[in-house]
């Protein structure tokens, strides 16, 4: 299992974390990571809403760059998988603008032929690698825990395109999570937008909506907030505490954890490789019952 690993802008420059704990914990499962050379930004959200030729060939670019590397396209980032996903749907119903694309390409010696196989996060440890193989890999299950999935937007919808899980019953971060030793159990708000599209132009808005979200999962009983995407982690972990002040409730304090956070936490792997000491939420309560690590 070998993959060209896109890291997106998000994560590698701010949820140093979430990459941390991707390194760490693929390779025990059998996963190859390989560095994409050259990859750039994937044009979401800065292009795909002003410019829809910059956009395509910012997401073609990358996709071309994997295509020479005959590698499947692992991208960690929710947006960056869709934005791949809506740029290869596109330019599959519109040759000419396939063509006007890689006429932009060719400048840099690179081709988008539109073969290369795209993977989530979700498809790769739930579909590909598979319970048995993530349990095996486990010294420290996480058991007594009680964490609410939160999937985020960009990886149920839109359908249209191919998404890695159901826009209404999306069940996959649910299943990971009890493959750990956890438990999770679906809640009204799971499908819940975080709020985070809205946060440049209305802020308080954004924090409005994670509150509410935040609030639900702390009222129904639940340990902590898991999730794979780099802007809902933003939002629920590093802006917690301006949450707490904008909803008015400085006792809303709700554990967020990156899905591979936990999965190296059930490995046994120490708190420092998987980066949870960079977690702005109030994590400790839930490290010390799972001790060990």
């Amino acid at each position: 299992m070998k993959y060209a690993l896109y890291l997106g802008c998000t994560v590698q420059t701010e949820q140093y974390g979430y990459e941390a704990s991707v390194r760490v914990t693929m390779p025990r499962l059998g996963v190859e990571l390989v560095d994409m050379a050259g990859a750039s930004c994937c044009g979401f959200p800065p292009f795909s809403s002003v410019n829809e030729l910059a956009w395509l060939y910012s997401s073609a670019r990358n996709m071309a760059i994997a295509e020479g590397m005959g590698l499947p396209l692992f991208a960690l980032c929710n947006g960056c998988h869709l934005s791949f996903a809506e740029t290869k749907h596109m330019l599959e119903q519109n040759p000419e603008m396939k063509a006007k694309v890689n006429g932009k390409l060719a400048k840099e010696g690179l081709r988008y032929e539109g073969n290369v196989r795209l993977v989530h996060i979700f498809e790769l440890l739930h579909d590909i690698t598979g319970k048995d193989k993530i349990t095996t890999a486990l010294s420290n299950p996480l058991k007594g825990l009680r964490f609410a999935a939160q999937p985020g937007c960009h990886a149920i919808r839109p359908s249209r395109v191919g998404r890695p899980d159901d826009a209404e019953n999306p069940k996959k971060l649910d299943d990971l999570i009890t493959w750990l030793g956890a438990e999770s159990a679906d809640y009204p708000e799971k499908i819940d937008c975080c709020g985070s599209s809205l946060a440049v132009a209305a802020g308080k808005a954004t924090l409005d909506i994670a509150g509410e979200k935040l609030k639900a999962v702390k009222r129904r009983g639940f340990d902590g907030l898991v999730t794979t995407c780099p802007f809902c982690f933003k939002v629920y972990d590093n802006k917690q505490r301006a949450i707490q002040v904008t909803v008015g409730d400085r006792e809303l304090e709700v554990p967020v954890f990156y899905y591979t956070q936990l999965l190296g936490l059930a490995m046994g792997l120490k708190q420092e490789e998987l980066g949870i000491d960079l977690n702005q939420s109030p994590v400790d309560a839930v490290l010390a019952k799972i001790g060990g690590a």
